[in-house]
Formats: structure tokens, sequence, C-alpha cells
């Protein structure tokens, strides 16, 4: 039987001191067909608006070309020939990390003079069998890229990184040669070791906070930390529209019952279908935490119980403005998105009834409008967050 397990991905970075914008890009897409992650993390020369013009060429076109399903060995001479070189120094004017990982496991790595991917398995540092690809042709001969192939597991930990975490503290008493690999790898294993469960998002985030202070909290180089944790997958239900029949209320209600992870039901009708056909009451909340939406209303068994289209829709507008500075406030959107990022196997229960009271039985507008939000929210987390998504319809 093959394991099952959720890929999730978290990446912290801090600019150089001094910089407002990153000179480091991290990128990520996922090939559906092929149930399959592509994770890029690229470094460009020097800091500031160069180097992330730069690094995010080199990281647009490696994820491009690994989602194409290149060998290694194609996707780096591509690429290495793309790259505009250092006439001075002789090197490309950036660096790159490429992981990809099938949802069974099978992983590979790429990596151009970014510091070595750190695997963790059963709180020690896993060796995967590093292999040299030796450039040839005029421009990139005798560079060296590294490449390896293994078969992750679940509670594995894949740490890569850029320099500015290695070097940190470079010329300090403490690390005159910098941080290093070695010890990012310890602080990593001493972390796993006192929260078992830490995840991606806080330990990339000890890592690059620990390099900034190596550096006494100026940043001497663009720092970048992402984190593959492969664990037990978190389940999330989101319900909302009645069924396009009544003989179907017992089904739609079965399903939500029966589900093992967090429940969410949205709209009026949906929780009154829900608690008839299992018996139970419906609390009606009165504190209002967002003034665009209703309140939220109580239901036993249920982690929330919002209004319909508005909250949905303001789910969507969220998501899509999300990012690693977002602030979320308290309202029902936002608690929704807060059970989403914190969840892996995301699964929509969407009823099909046309709703009488407010449209044309003829148009159908606000199950069409339900049906497209949704359709939105689902590509936004399989393409944004790589979460796995399904939509049943009932």
């Amino acid at each position: 039987m093959q394991e099952r397990f959720f890929i999730e991905v978290d990446c912290q970075q801090k600019n150089h001191d001094g910089e407002r914008i990153c000179g480091d890009v991290f990128l990520t897409g996922r090939v559906r067909e092929q149930d399959r992650i592509v994770l890029v993390l690229s470094d460009g020369m020097g800091h500031g608006i160069k180097a992330s013009v730069l690094a995010t060429l080199t990281a647009k076109m490696a994820l491009n070309f690994t989602k194409e399903h290149k060998e290694p060995e194609k996707t780096a001479e591509i690429i290495m020939k793309t790259l505009p070189e250092c006439r001075e120094r002789k090197m490309n004017y950036s660096t790159f990390t490429i992981i990809e990982i099938d949802y069974d496991g099978s992983t590979n790595i790429l990596e151009y003079d970014n510091p070595e991917c750190i695997v963790i398995r059963d709180k020690k540092v896993m060796e995967i069998g590093r292999r040299n690809i030796i450039l040839e042709g005029e421009s990139n001969a005798g560079k060296k890229l590294r490449v390896a192939r293994f078969q992750a597991k679940k509670d594995d930990r894949l740490i890569f990184t850029t320099d500015g975490v290695t070097q940190s503290g470079l010329g300090t008493p403490r690390f005159p040669f910098g941080w290093g690999n070695d010890n990012v790898a310890r602080f990593a294993i001493d972390m796993t070791k006192r929260n078992p469960k830490i995840s991606a998002n806080e330990l990339a985030s000890r890592i690059v906070n620990t390099s900034l202070r190596n550096d006494g909290f100026q940043a001497k180089d663009d720092t970048s930390c992402g984190i593959v944790y492969l664990r037990e997958p978190r389940e999330l239900l989101i319900c909302t529209g009645p069924p396009y029949d009544n003989s179907r209320d017992s089904a739609m209600a079965k399903q939500v019952k029966e589900f093992s992870g967090k429940k969410i039901i949205m709209g009026a009708t949906t929780g009154d279908i829900i608690a008839r056909e299992l018996n139970i009451k419906i609390e009606n909340g009165q504190e209002i935490t967002d003034r665009d939406l209703p309140p939220l209303s109580y239901m036993e068994g249920i982690d929330l119980y919002t209004e319909g289209i508005l909250t949905l829709s303001k789910v969507e507008k969220i998501l899509m403005k999300y990012n690693n500075n977002y602030a979320p406030g308290k309202g029902p959107a936002d608690l929704i998105v807060k059970h989403i990022i914190e969840s892996n196997e995301i699964m929509f229960l969407i009823g099909t009834r046309i709703n009488l009271a407010h449209q044309n039985p003829d148009l159908g507008v606000e199950l069409e409008i339900r049906r497209t939000v949704v359709k939105r929210i689902a590509l936004i987390l399989e393409e944004k967050f790589l979460k796995k998504v399904k939509i049943t319809f009932i």
C-alpha cells in the first residue's frame, strides 16, 4: 500500500540590509496531471533590483522546464546558456536549487552553486547520493552541477537555502567562516527534537531569524530558507448550497457527518438541512466581527457555520492577496482562510439547487456564482498553496 502523506512547503526570506527588494526568488508549481510539484530557489548575484530580476529569470525558466519533465542535465544546460555571465568573474549571474517531488515520494534535486539541500530523516542527516554533472560546450565548459534522486518518506524534511544563511556570521568570533551547512543541519535537528511536528513555516522562520541574529540583525546578504515537510494530511470539508433535489438532503448530511476532518457549513439553507437531518441545534451569533458579513452561527460538531455566497466571495479575495505578511482578521471569511491554510486536502461539497427565494429559477444566477467562485478558489489553492482539492456537486 502506497504511503499517504502531504507535502507541506514554505519559504521565508529576509532582504539584504537596506534593500526593499529581495535578490532571492522562490517559485512553486504543480503538475496536476502527474501529481507532481516543482520548487525553485534562485539567488541573483549581488542584491536589490538587479539581483531580483536575474533570479526571477532563472527561477521562471527552471520552473517551466522542470514542469515539462526535461532531464536535469537538459534543464541545467538551457538555463546556463540563457543566463548572462559576469565577464570579470566568468560566472553566471544566478545560482539555483530545483526540487521536484512526486506524491509517491520520488524526489529529484538539481543544484548549481547554492548550498547543498539538507535531508533530515529520523532526526539525522540523510545521505542522498549526489552525483556531479560537468557541463560541456563553449560557454559553460567545466561548470559543475549536483544531482540527487531518492525516495522521500513521511516525516522527512528537506532544507534548502541561499548562501545568506550558510554565510551568516562570516568573520565573527563565533562563526569566522560563516554558520555553515553542518550547523544549519544541527540547528534544524535540534528544533525537530524539541517539536517533532514543527511546521515548515516555523522551522524556516527560525532558521532565517537565527541567520539574521548571526549577522547582528543586519543581513549581509539576501537570506532565504525553504522547507519541505512530508507529513500526515489534514482534511477540511466546505459544504455550501442545498442539493439539487430534496431527496438528496440526507445524503449530503451523511457525508458531512462521516467526514473525518474539520467541517465548515456555509449558507442558511444548507445549515438548516444539516441541522434537521442530523438533529442538531443552531445557535445564532450576535457578534459582528466583519462589517461586510453576517455574524457566525454555531452548530454542534461543525467547526464553522457562516453565511454563504458573500463569505465565499470574500474568502477568494483574501486568498488572492494572502502572503507571509498577511495579518488575518477575526471575521468569518478570515477564519475560513485560517482553516484552509492549516489544511492540506480540501473537499468542496456543493449543492446545486436554485434558491427560489432569491433568483429567477430560469436563470440560476446564484448557483452559477457559487460554482464559479468555488472553481476559482480551487485553482488558487492548487496553484498558489499546493493544496489537494476535490469538488463534488450534489
